[in-house]
């Protein structure tokens, strides 16, 4: 079975906003996914403020276009009312972290790859950067 990561918010910008230096990383493990050999993993909640950022900076048919592309290749986790309810009643200082975080358990995603690690410290799952995520993976 292919080991399911889940892709924060931020780091779904860096691939789809091309953002230096964060981006070929990530765009390493978007391939891997196109290739069949993980499953991405993103919540509801992602597409709306990535959305937001491409079209801010950008046109908006090609915000859609990138966005289609993307969901070709990962998953998309529903946001329901038991997910909220747990952000809402978490130690997490972010609400939108602890959205991310209970979709990413929900989902049985194994890691979680995002930029704020320090916004996950009592996670259950593995907390990485795709590039620690990239080194974890040579090592085997």
């Amino acid at each position: 079975m292919k080991t399911k990561i889940f892709i924060d918010t931020n780091v779904m910008l860096d691939l789809l906003c091309e953002r230096i230096p964060f981006y070929n990383s990530i765009a390493k493990i978007a391939s891997m996914a196109d290739n069949g050999k993980i499953t991405m993993v993103v919540s509801a909640l992602s597409y709306s403020t990535v959305s937001y950022f491409l079209t801010k900076y950008g046109n908006t048919q090609i915000a859609k276009d990138k966005l289609r592309k993307f969901k070709i290749i990962s998953q998309i986790c529903s946001l329901d009312e038991l997910i909220i309810e747990k952000g809402l009643n978490s130690n997490f200082k972010d609400f939108e972290d602890s959205l991310q975080y209970f979709s990413a358990l929900k989902s049985d995603c194994k890691i979680l790859i995002t930029r704020n690690g320090k916004d996950f410290k009592n996670s259950q799952i593995p907390i990485m950067t795709a590039d620690e995520y990239l080194i974890s993976i040579n090592k085997k």
